[in-house]
């Protein structure tokens, strides 16, 4: 094998592997911040607060972070990010027409949400499923409160995406560091 054909292949095998972390993270802080801005917790913010947040880190890195982990040979991680990734482009660069177009929105993507619950059920990760689950259960909640215009299961949404990105934080925390840090051991599964 020559050596530019060696540098090629070793670069194949590389470029996916540290993707999942950092997908992760990208997911656990987008989820985090529209979740917390949508409960109403912290004063004079709106969910257009974390435009800049939503469009590059949960949507532009997080679809990189999927394409990587396709190139390194993981078809439900990249599903997973590529899809966040559109998911959270497109909340950011548009605007529904009408609460029943938000409702459609929110329904759509609790579907994707699901399949990548479901990918998580055989064989998966717990925390992932949790992640994965929540969300979803976050969607339904901002769909469901967009089609009866209530504000209250907003909030509920809201406080459901923020421990899913919770969640997807810690995934992501373990990932990096391992599950022990500072001599205490954290619950992984």
């Amino acid at each position: 094998m020559s050596n530019e054909a060696a540098v090629a292949n070793n670069r194949s095998l590389t470029l996916g592997a540290a993707a999942g972390s950092l997908g992760y993270l990208a997911l656990g802080l987008t989820l985090l911040a529209v979740g917390i801005v949508s409960t109403g917790v912290i004063h004079n913010t709106t969910v257009a607060d974390t435009h800049g947040l939503t469009l590059w880190v949960g949507g532009v890195a997080l679809f990189i972070c999927g394409l990587l982990e396709f190139r390194g040979g993981s078809n439900a991680t990249g599903t997973a990010f590529a899809g966040l990734g559109a998911l959270w482009v497109v909340a950011s660069e548009t605007s529904p027409s009408s609460a029943n177009a938000a409702g459609l929105f929110y329904i759509l993507w609790a579907l994707l949400a699901l399949a990548l619950t479901a990918s998580q059920w055989r064989g998966g990760s717990l925390l992932l499923r949790g992640v994965y689950g929540l969300f979803t259960v976050a969607l339904i909640l901002w769909a469901v409160g967009a089609f009866a215009t209530s504000s209250g299961l907003d909030k509920t949404a809201g406080w459901v995406a923020a421990v899913a990105g919770l969640l997807s934080w810690y995934a992501a925390t373990i990932s990096l560091g391992g599950s022990t840090w500072a001599g205490l051991n954290l619950p992984v599964r």
